[in-house]
């Protein structure tokens, strides 16, 4: 059935297209699910020409963890979906922090209690665990039993003047209408069948979810609700709150979970799941979008290497599907050589590459490099664009198995004399060929000259050739192939490592 996208005219304030929200709480680091839920959000404002909101729900005082709304932010700013509204951007209309919003709610509450359609609740919290106890002991679900929404407004004064606790309830009607989600389909849930009356308003005065985005969402313009599908059956009960209030809902859609490989609830148990830990191993924002949007669904086709402005061009909120997205997170580094090798692959981002490399080498090797020489502009650059492809990080550079890039192997002759007696004669060919080729050096050339070469040798196998120039020039036994590190060393530095090696 055919799912109908409204509300993508002007909103208050006389901007247009829709407005979407992200709404997390501030209770740890920001996760792969999260990051999802941020970006399904955001490529449908940005598909829209809308607006992507970032709204702190830091309603629950007692899990609230300090700095966290801070680094959720700072998490959507690297990850290439910066909100348009926040509480560090500001907006029209803030704040974009619930605990700062409180008298928007309590009065809200208290507009629900003046027409009937709340009321206040005495129950302790030792009946309230009474209940469910004696539910639980009969194999029921736990619900509130609705006790005080019979109280008459005497009972209500008595109770108010004797200075009791409370809280304040919604009533839940009977009757709900089915609404028509964007992911699901029409829809409904009877929830004053299955559920007791909920709280909205805590007595600490701050509202509980439900209350809270309800008010929220109408006041800041909310057109569309992207959400994650456990919050589906808790819809009809938003639905009854914006009736209570007069007030017209959003369209709704609720995104299918993302599970592990296995079909199982992604881990937070050991912290790899967090954004921050990705962006710590050296992973690329572009390959996490890629690949959390890649085992999903809302787009033509499963492809791998596709841009944020690609995601953003191809998604259609009508392909979205209710099957869980599975998530093989053994595949992130594949996408992220791809998306590393279309960095490398762009003159601009190489730049930033170049930089961020010439850090690494500075930090894994200290004292022992070649010298400033390895840093420079050029030689990077050279060694990124030889590797591309071949690498899936650029940490990999600076890894044991490129260390020859940038330090200067200790080799003696008499190590060189151990792989073949014609050290000399196989050094004086290298470096004759090196003046040769001084002018271009390319792979494809240099196998096929180190193959001629090979020939003017006159006991030498030409495997052997190949160990004594890898260990003259990297000190290793395995490796990129020579020629690969000859090009990349360039010729000056080739010569400089034969000529160390012949006379040490």
């Amino acid at each position: 059935m055919a799912r109908v996208l409204r509300g993508l005219g002007s909103v208050p304030g006389g901007q247009r297209g829709p407005r979407v929200r992200f709404g997390p709480s501030p209770t740890g680091f920001l996760h792969l699910g999260g990051l999802r839920t941020a970006l399904y959000n955001y490529i449908f404002a940005k598909k829209h020409q809308g607006t992507f909101i970032l709204r702190v729900e830091d309603t629950d005082q007692n899990r609230v963890v300090p700095g966290a709304a801070e680094g959720i932010e700072d998490m959507l700013d690297w990850a290439g979906i910066p909100p348009d509204e926040s509480p560090r951007r500001g907006g029209s209309f803030g704040p974009y922090q619930q605990s700062r919003r409180l008298d928007l709610y309590q009065s809200a509450s208290a507009e629900l209690l003046e027409r009937g359609a709340a009321y206040r609740c005495f129950c302790t919290p030792q009946r309230l665990n009474l209940l469910k106890k004696e539910a639980l002991r009969s194999q029921q679900t736990p619900r509130y039993d609705n006790r005080c929404r019979h109280l008459t407004p005497t009972e209500v004064a008595q109770k108010l003047s004797q200075g009791l606790d409370w809280v304040v309830r919604f009533r839940l009607e009977k009757g709900v209408e089915p609404f028509q989600d964007l992911v699901c389909g029409w829809t409904k849930h009877e929830v004053a069948e299955v559920e007791g009356d909920p709280v909205i308003l805590k007595g600490d005065g701050f509202p509980t979810y439900h209350l809270a985005n309800v008010v929220d969402d109408h006041h800041m313009g909310i057109s569309h609700v992207l959400r994650g599908t456990e919050w589906l059956t808790s819809t009809s009960k938003h639905l009854l709150l914006y009736r209570a209030f007069g007030w017209d809902p959003p369209q709704f859609g609720h995104l299918p979970l993302l599970l592990n490989k296995y079909g199982g609830k992604l881990s937070k148990r050991q912290g790899d799941i967090f954004l921050e830990h990705f962006a710590r191993d050296g992973y690329l924002p572009e390959a996490l979008l890629d690949i959390i949007t890649n085992c999903g669904s809302g787009f033509p086709a499963n492809q791998m290497g596709r841009t944020l402005e690609e995601l953003i061009s191809q998604f259609e909120i009508d392909r979205i599907s209710t099957h869980s997205a599975l998530l093989d997170l053994e595949k992130l580094p594949e996408f992220n050589r791809i998306h590393l090798t279309r960095h490398i692959e762009n003159d601009g981002l190489r730049q930033k590459l170049i930089k961020e490399l010439q850090l690494l080498v500075e930090q894994v090797y200290g004292d022992q490099q070649v010298d400033q020489e390895v840093l420079e502009k050029d030689y990077v650059e050279r060694v990124l664009l030889l590797r591309k492809g071949h690498i899936s990080f650029l940490k990999n550079l600076v890894s044991s198995d490129y260390s020859y890039l940038w330090v200067r192997p200790s080799v003696s002759r008499e190590q060189l004399q151990t792989v073949s007696g014609e050290v000399d004669e196989i050094g004086k060919l290298v470096l004759g060929l090196m003046t040769r080729q001084a002018a271009v050096l390319t792979m494809e050339e240099l196998n096929k000259d180190l193959r001629s070469l090979h020939q003017q040798t006159k006991e030498t196998k030409y495997s052997n050739v190949m160990q004594l120039l890898r260990l003259a020039l990297s000190g290793q036994q395995h490796g990129p192939s020579v020629a690969e590190m000859m090009v990349t060393l360039g010729p000056k530095e080739v010569c400089g490592r034969i000529h160390k090696a012949l006379s040490s």
